[in-house]
Order: C-alpha cells, then structure tokens, then sequence
C-alpha cells in the first residue's frame, strides 16, 4: 500500500477513516509524547546521578591519592 506524505491526501486509506488530527497532535505532539518526555527525563536523571557518583568517587580517589602522597 502506498503512504501518502500529505496529510491531506491520505493515499489507500480509504475515506473516512482516518481521524482528525489536531495541529498539535499532526506535529507529534499529542498525548503520547507526554509519556515519551516523562520517560526521558527520568532516563537523564538517572544518567546525571550516576555521572555525579562517579565523580564523587574520582574525587574520592583523587584526595585520597593527594594525602598518601604528601606523607
């Protein structure tokens, strides 16, 4: 079946059966995109903790190399 790029010639869609789309909902932004956002924040939270743990612990190492090495 042929897709159509326009989305007022829906091409092999038959009339009638496609539903109306608001302007939000044609730009990709209707109700599901705010649980792919939601996902993604959590997703980067996740990665901004983990990247804090990590230089935590570098510092960690960091300073604990600095005093072994001042003694």
């Amino acid at each position: 079946m042929t897709v159509s790029k326009n989305i007022n010639n829906p091409v092999g869609m038959g009339g009638g059966k496609r539903k109306k789309q608001s302007r939000a909902e044609r730009q990709n932004h209707g109700p599901h995109r705010n649980l792919d956002r939601q996902g993604a924040a959590d997703q980067k939270a996740e990665l901004v903790r983990k990247m804090r743990e990590k230089a935590r612990a570098a510092e960690g190492a960091e300073q604990a190399g600095d005093d072994s090495a001042q003694s």
